[in-house]
């Protein structure tokens, strides 16, 4: 199989071939991927912002489409031929020792789920079953952004009619949050990015005032709000002086959910007080999303056209061009990125 490698922090990935395991273990399913998805989670991996990696060389991501090839003994939820997303997030099923490939003399580690390469052998509770007729280069948005966004507003931010959400950085994921609470009828939705075309993609999401961050921006959000501040204010961007902005515009009452993640040692500084009555601070994993059950209600909602991804996906790469897909996300001129695997 064809693969993007992690070799070293902050370098380019290795696009190569590499070789797969020749027998399926107990729980294990092999994939063959048609896209990933790209997520800036991934990125802050590759750049080394969460610490020393001990597991290099690996392959990486988190999120994308296939269709399933085989399946070791104990699989259960998914047959030969069934179109399928690939998620980080566990849902029902086996959780299957995580593979071992091989680069020449080196050995590839791998998680649960990888899916910067053409097949994979992933983990059945990694892997969602979809309808054959879903398009699968939007299906990797279903295995990260949309299950992220969904979650944050519905299970973590409990977001009600008519309260405001402000969400920070306009990427996939926080374009995702901008639908999602859209859908929830929260007002007003306000937007916040470094970029004006970014600004402009979300509005046709739900943002109701796009706004470019500038050192007056939270006078700028208290405008809209009023002076007590937000309902919700969600953080995509990681960056600590945002984090510690999103808690100082939250309503003493309000939520601050954060989705980022700062890069280490790059710690915040808040007064806690508000936290011992009735404000909130949560980090989110995922939003706390259950794929086998959440996936098939978020395609009823693409079916219903309650939720649009024609315009989520800003740019497709080839495998061969990763390296140029993640030079153009870290631009921050992208919604989401796909990456399309060829086989030949």
């Amino acid at each position: 199989m064809k693969a993007a490698i992690l070799v070293e922090n902050k370098k380019p990935l290795v696009v190569t071939e590499v070789e797969m395991p020749k027998k399926l273990e107990f729980g294990q399913v092999l994939v063959k991927i048609f896209y990933s998805g790209l997520c800036g989670s991934q990125v802050s991996e590759i750049d080394g912002l969460w610490g020393e990696d001990k597991n290099i060389p690996h392959l990486l991501g988190h999120e994308g489409s296939g269709v399933v090839l085989d399946f070791g003994p104990g699989v259960k939820t998914v047959s030969k031929g069934d179109h399928i997303v690939l998620h980080y997030m566990k849902s029902s099923g086996i959780d299957s020792p995580t593979p071992k490939y091989k680069w020449g003399e080196k050995i590839v580690s791998a998680g649960g789920v990888t899916t910067f390469n053409t097949h994979a052998i992933v983990s059945e509770n990694r892997i969602t079953k979809i309808p054959k007729d879903f398009d699968l280069r939007l299906a990797p948005v279903l295995g990260c952004a949309i299950p992220t966004a969904m979650g944050v507003i519905n299970n973590e931010a409990e977001v009600k009619i008519g309260q405001s959400v402000v969400v920070f950085g306009l990427g996939g994921v926080g374009l995702a949050i901008s639908q999602c609470a859209s859908l929830t009828s929260a007002h007003p939705i306000i937007g916040i990015d470094l970029h004006k075309n970014k600004i402009e993609l979300a509005k046709k999401f739900g943002v109701t005032h796009g706004l470019i961050n500038n050192p007056s921006i939270e006078q700028d959000i208290r405008s809209i709000t009023g002076n007590n501040g937000a309902d919700t204010v969600i953080d995509v961007t990681g960056n600590s002086k945002i984090i510690e902005l999103c808690y100082k515009i939250t309503s003493p009452v309000g939520k601050t959910i954060l989705c980022g993640i700062p890069k280490e040692n790059d710690n915040i500084s808040i007064f806690t007080k508000p936290l011992h009555f009735h404000k909130t601070l949560k980090g989110s994993q995922g939003g706390g999303s259950k794929p086998d059950i959440d996936i098939p209600r978020y395609i009823k909602l693409l079916a219903a056209k309650k939720v649009h991804l024609d315009k989520f996906i800003t740019h497709e790469y080839p495998l061969e061009k990763i390296n140029e897909a993640i030079t153009t996300l870290k631009s921050g001129e992208a919604g989401r990125i796909v990456i399309k695997m060829s086989h030949e």
